[in-house]
């Protein structure tokens, strides 16, 4: 489907990544991983033809359609929700414009007997034929489908994108992406935005997925639950190995602790060779055998071991000054958005030294209370900051704080003041910002590489009180621990809004859990707090359906009820698989249609094949719903 051989991509005359070779086919869900600034936003480019690889060759099959998601996007407001998601039918709205026009020309003539109105009803037959072929009857209900799946509720329909969040706003794009049909998929960080319900209705979309995709992403359990090989980009270089995530790190390390045994065994040879070679030299009748080891020892091939990228952003929060006791009070906030009502008379009291998670679903209201207590929204209710309480914000949209059109080193200068700008420098340094990174344009920046920078602005301001929402997104895992120990190490106190839960373990020793517009206190850590709820993960946390615990009062009914479980699973699945075929053979014969439309309309049998596919189709989708319903009533 798409080869990519020996490209290379530089950067000020830095080469990104050289040489690197690899090929997509049918089925890869690739997880492309790697430090932040290693170059994978930039393959994804590659790939999608946005930009040309400076060295190398990039081969693709024809007519091969690929959908680019991106970290950032350009939307053009003015649309609602379903009008933005139809633009991926750009074909269908298209005949539906024509079809509209010539339904119109036919009612207002009234020359029937002319061959002008002839060729319209024949231009109308032909048209309305194409419309059914490419789906022109089902887009509408399939794009509600995908709308919902991601999250959207059909009151969300016809609301203007303007009103939407950026996270809702990427949503929308996927959304389109997804009703493409694209033959490869390229995702840039797709999780960041979602909720866990659309992340589990994503996982559940790409396994099934026909065709390639390519993954950009930090979550490590949607990596291992969606991808079946791993690529990562370290040093230049692609390591490609046919294994999800985890197993990938097994196996690499493995492999890499192999090359170190072997290679050290090739010097202890190496070292006796050539000391043969000296004790050979020394005497006149071995001087020919000395040659022939000398040549023989230039035949090696020297076994080189992969090498790590080990390094990482240096990063300290000081306090500035000691605040009051209490650093944070609340009294009966209350915040709505138009009629939607997300906190009402909350509060809450936060002492000096605290370490805090704010964890619940998503639109519950955790970032709104955080951009309360800092002042960027309004709400009902009095916040009150403490004596000498000085906050340090971290917001989780970090695209809209931060001005692309300035490089790195002026928006830290621009936070500077007169006794640190003099550090600015130093403190990029040491957020992997070196010599020309620092005049890069932030709008070129990677997403981690933006949450790089938004941490260092925060060293350059006096902060007692951390607030940080999602600040583990488009982190590497490398830069994720080097902040858990930095505020594990911060003495003053802290809020995190975070879902990550290797992340908070060890970081926080109070949770509040954001519920129906109400906040419930636990005096522990974050896994105190999942075994309260009786809850395996921080996923069962964000899910809108309650979990239940089983009661062990009826074994025989549990033990049916898993029965049937397996058995509509194993019926989902095959179910599944065949809806995958007949959307392959319709999508192959729409091709032939495309391309020689008059050739195969009067082939024999072609439409009969065609609608029963259709049909069988169309049967297997009612199938799928009548079987997800069985297992929405069994789980309920």
């Amino acid at each position: 489907m798409l080869n990519i051989h020996k490209a290379s991509i530089f950067f000020q005359g830095e080469p990104l990544f050289s040489d690197i070779t690899f090929r997509l086919g049918n089925g890869d869900r690739v997880g492309l991983i790697g430090k932040n600034g290693a170059g994978k936003s930039t393959l994804l480019k590659v790939i999608s033809g946005e930009i040309d690889t400076q060295a190398g060759q990039i081969a693709i099959e024809k007519e091969v359609n690929i959908g680019f998601l991106k970290q950032d996007l350009d939307f053009e407001f003015g649309r609602t929700v379903l009008e933005e998601s139809y633009l991926a039918f750009s074909e269908i709205i298209s005949i539906e414009k024509q079809l509209s026009y010539i339904n119109t020309q036919l009612a207002e003539r009234t020359d029937y007997e002319s061959d002008d109105y002839s060729q319209l009803i024949v231009d109308l037959n032909d048209l309305q034929h194409k419309y059914e072929i490419i789906g022109g009857y089902s887009y509408q209900g399939t794009t509600e489908k995908i709308l919902q799946g991601l999250g959207f509720l059909r009151s969300d329909f016809t609301k203007l994108t303007d009103t939407f969040s950026g996270g809702w706003r990427m949503r929308i794009e996927l959304a389109k992406l997804l009703l493409q049909n694209n033959d490869i998929l390229l995702l840039d960080e797709p999780t960041n935005h979602l909720d866990i319900e659309a992340i589990i209705w994503l996982e559940n979309f790409l396994k099934s997925y026909a065709g390639a995709i390519v993954i950009v992403s930090h979550d490590k359990m949607f990596l291992d639950n969606v991808t079946n090989r791993t690529i990562e980009i370290s040093l230049g270089k692609i390591y490609d190995y046919p294994k999800p995530y985890t197993q990938y790190l097994v196996l690499r390390n493995e492999i890499r602790t192999q090359q170190l045994a072997s290679q050290k065994n090739q010097a202890k040879q190496i070292a006796q060779t050539e000391k043969l070679i000296e004790k050979f030299r020394a005497k006149a009748s071995k001087a020919t055998m000395a040659q022939s080891l000398i040549k023989k020892l230039e035949k090696v091939d020297r076994i080189e071991v992969d090498k790590d990228d080990n390094s990482v952003m240096k990063l300290n929060f000081p306090v500035s000054i000691t605040p009051g006791k209490i650093v944070i009070e609340a009294l009966d906030v209350s915040k709505n958005y138009d009629e939607l009502s997300v906190l009402k008379n909350i509060s809450l009291s936060v002492d000096r030294g605290s370490k805090i998670a704010f964890v619940g679903q998503n639109g519950q209201g955790k970032s709104t209370l955080a951009k309360i207590i800092v002042g960027d929204i309004k709400s009902e209710g009095v916040v009150k900051l403490g004596h000498n309480v000085q906050i340090g914000y971290f917001a989780q949209n970090q695209a809209e704080y931060l001005d692309g059109s300035k490089t790195v080193l002026d928006t830290m200068i621009d936070s500077a003041n007169e006794k640190n700008r003099s550090k600015v420098r130093d403190i990029l340094g040491s957020f992997l910002f070196k010599g020309d990174d620092a005049d890069k344009f932030v709008r070129v920046l990677s997403g981690g590489e933006r949450n790089r920078l938004a941490l260092a602005k925060l060293l350059l301001q006096p902060l007692n009180v951390l607030i940080m929402d999602e600040p583990t997104n488009h982190l590497d895992i490398k830069s994720k621990n080097v902040l858990k120990v930095a505020l594990s190490k911060f003495e003053g106190t802290l809020l995190l809004v975070s879902h990550d839960r290797d992340f908070l373990q060890g970081l926080v020793d109070k949770v509040y859990e954001f519920k129906d517009k109400k906040l419930n206190e636990y005096l522990g850590d974050i896994d105190y707090y999942l075994d309260e709820k009786k809850l395996e993960n921080m996923r069962e946390v964000e899910l809108k359906t309650k979990i239940k615990v089983e009661k062990p009062v009826d074994n025989k009914l549990s033990y049916n009820n898993q029965k049937k479980l397996k058995s509509l699973n194993n019926k989902l699945s095959k179910v599944e698989s065949s809806i995958g075929m007949f959307e392959r053979e319709i999508k192959e014969l729409d091709g032939k249609l495309e391309s020689d439309y008059d050739k195969y309309a009067n082939e024999k049998n072609f439409f009969d094949i065609y609608h029963s596919k259709k049909n069988n189709l169309n049967t297997l989708m009612k199938d799928w719903e009548l079987i997800q319903n069985d297992l929405e009533k069994l789980s309920e």
